[in-house]
């Protein structure tokens, strides 16, 4: 298989880094190709604007959707952009690693959806979207480290079902493009944990991605 990890976490001596290596070794040593998008240490550029294009089918009046339509027609795209097209076209499994902020993706993974996922390319344009979509067969999720305890995201905790938290992403950006969303892996309050916890954690994410074929997606 051909896995992209799209990692947003600035440091690298994060426990969010060290699932994402875990993935990486795990799926390097299972025979497969494994490709990481590293946001941060990419500098990539999370401003969805003008510059996305090397040409434009209107300079009157900036509409972003319409010239990412025209920009995927014409081979406009810039090369950041076309770059991780490429990558995410040649993926089997697309994992999203990242602290959960604010409820929600670091503002460079947004980033990286809102321009990578253009439309003409991930929908729009002619093409379908959820079970019709362009990524229809590959396989998408998200690993996730946060602050609070598991049990303040319950149903009843303070926070919320964490899986309405993450719904917008699964099933907004993911399952929306076509994917089969695998359930997320959570790593809660890692800051809170000691050294042997982490250690089991990254254990518990290697069994879990060994069986990533037998996982039954989110049914939406």
């Amino acid at each position: 298989m051909n896995i992209l990890i799209v990692h947003a976490h600035h440091e690298p001596n994060s426990f969010n880094t060290a699932l994402k290596n875990k993935a990486v070794e795990v799926f390097t040593q299972s025979g497969n190709q494994v490709v990481v998008s590293d946001l941060y240490a990419m500098n990539f550029k999370a401003i969805a604007d003008k510059n996305d294009f090397k040409g434009r089918s209107e300079n009157s009046h900036f509409k972003y959707q319409a010239e990412q339509v025209y920009a995927k027609t014409n081979n406009l795209f810039a090369d950041d952009i076309q770059i991780e097209m490429d990558k995410l076209m040649k993926a089997d499994v697309v994992i999203f690693n990242f602290p959960l902020w604010w409820f929600s993706v670091p503002a460079i993974l947004k980033g990286w959806v809102d321009r990578v996922f253009a439309m003409g390319f991930a929908y729009g344009g002619g093409k379908g979207v959820y079970d019709t979509g362009v990524f229809k067969g590959k396989k998408g999720m998200l690993c996730i480290t946060t602050g609070g305890p598991d049990t303040t995201y319950l149903p009843e905790g303070k926070n919320g079902d964490i899986q309405k938290i993450l719904f917008h992403i699964n099933h907004g950006m993911l399952y929306f493009t076509g994917m089969d969303v695998i359930p997320s892996f959570i790593s809660y309050s890692v800051a809170r944990k000691t050294d042997e916890e982490r250690t089991s954690e990254l254990i518990r994410y290697e069994k879990y991605l060994l069986s990533i074929n037998d996982i039954t997606p989110i049914q939406y």
